[in-house]
């Protein structure tokens, strides 16, 4: 018995400061740097904005694409379809803002499953800057949005991309998907890039031209379902490095559905799944109940079960909370409660991701290619 409750004790201790040392490599790393573009030289950028359909804050989004605060870049909007219910918006925003280079471009160029690689490969072929920005249409581009993004380029960079930080939740579910982007998603991004092993996230991305063209441009991005996964391996190929802007942008959230929360962190989980499977097989330890658990079930055998029920949660969110409040990013009186509930979840979108393979991305019925060969 006494060697199971040091085992317990053991886990843990392990749980806590693998939490804790996250937590901190996460505020290390996404903190405010020079924003100067001199390590570039400041050049012409090229920003490709696939969009599809009417989202939340799209307007806003879009919008600040033209309010950048960067002498000399063009905006190309990408659409597939035609009857897209986006296209006006487009339009309107480029001719309120006629200053700003804008083209829009509609049509499809099939080199992959996925649907937004599809889409991109038009604008990056009409792209005239040696530097591309590959954009999400629901980033919130901040006046020095380029500036970061040119900023963390250096010697060793084979791209520079930046998680999506939740804002503006509109209700519960929203802020349940904040606990899964900001101090879950983000935070374990930038604390594998301070420990060496960062990787790519498709929200924003800069590449040099040059770099992905000689592979074939955005077609090198087709072999893996997930285009950030492919950019993962093809910048480690080539001896180089993901860097990531600091500090990461804005996604505005709006209300969300719970259930669509759900379905988008299993397509996550079974695309990293089918990309990096060693590393998605650890994430069961990243929820904060086995710990939990196991320090309740420890505490039980000397009668201190109930204090350490509370302490517990009290220093793994209270962490989150600092994270979070130091970051800038969403935190209320209630997020303890929301990324309660995002731990709830996190076990069973594991096994999901393990036992699936189908989910459907923007109307599109998709496989991972593990389970399709």
């Amino acid at each position: 018995m006494i060697d199971s409750m040091l085992l317990l004790g053991i886990f843990v201790a392990i749980s806590l400061l693998v939490h804790l040392t996250s937590t901190a490599l996460a505020y290390r790393g996404c903190r405010q740097r020079e924003t100067a573009p001199s390590k570039i030289d400041a050049p012409m950028i090229s920003i490709v904005r696939p969009v599809c359909g009417l989202e939340n804050h799209l307007e806003e989004t879009l919008r600040s694409g033209f309010l950048l605060n960067y002498w000399n870049y063009e905006l190309i909007f990408c659409i597939d379809a035609a009857d897209d219910p986006a296209i006006p918006l487009v339009r309107r925003l480029m001719a309120q803002h006629s200053c700003v280079p804008s083209r829009l471009l509609i049509g499809r160029d099939v080199v992959s499953p996925n649907p937004k690689l599809n889409n991109v490969v038009k604008g990056w072929r009409a792209a005239a800057a040696e530097w591309i920005v590959l954009a999400d249409s629901n980033v919130m581009m901040p006046p020095d949005y380029l500036q970061r993004l040119a900023s963390a380029w250096d010697a060793e960079a084979g791209l520079v991309c930046s998680p999506p930080i939740g804002s503006l939740p509109g209700n519960l579910a929203a802020e349940i998907e904040c606990g899964f982007l900001n101090t879950y998603q983000a935070r374990w991004q930038y604390a594998a890039d301070r420990l060496g092993f960062s990787f790519a996230q498709g929200k924003t991305m800069l590449w040099r031209k040059a770099d992905l063209d000689r592979h074939g441009g955005p077609r090198a991005l087709a072999d893996e379902l997930a285009e950030d996964a492919a950019a993962t391996k093809l910048v480690r190929r080539n001896g180089k490095r993901v860097r990531l802007a600091t500090p990461p942008f804005e996604q505005p959230l709006g209300a969300r559905a719970l259930a669509d929360v759900w379905r988008r962190q299993v397509r996550w989980a079974r695309l990293r799944r089918d990309s990096f499977p060693l590393f998605y097989a650890l994430e069961i330890g990243t929820s904060s109940f086995p710990g939990w658990l196991a320090a309740i079930v420890a505490a039980n055998s000397l009668g201190v079960a109930l204090p350490v029920a509370v302490a517990f949660p009290a220093l793994w969110y209270g962490a989150e909370a600092a994270l979070a409040r130091a970051s800038g990013w969403h935190v209320t009186l209630r997020s303890p409660i929301t990324w309660i509930a995002r731990d709830v979840m996190l076990p069973a979108i594991w096994v999901s991701g393990w036992i699936g393979s189908r989910f459907v991305w923007r109307g599109n019925q998709m496989q991972t290619a593990q389970r399709a060969a």
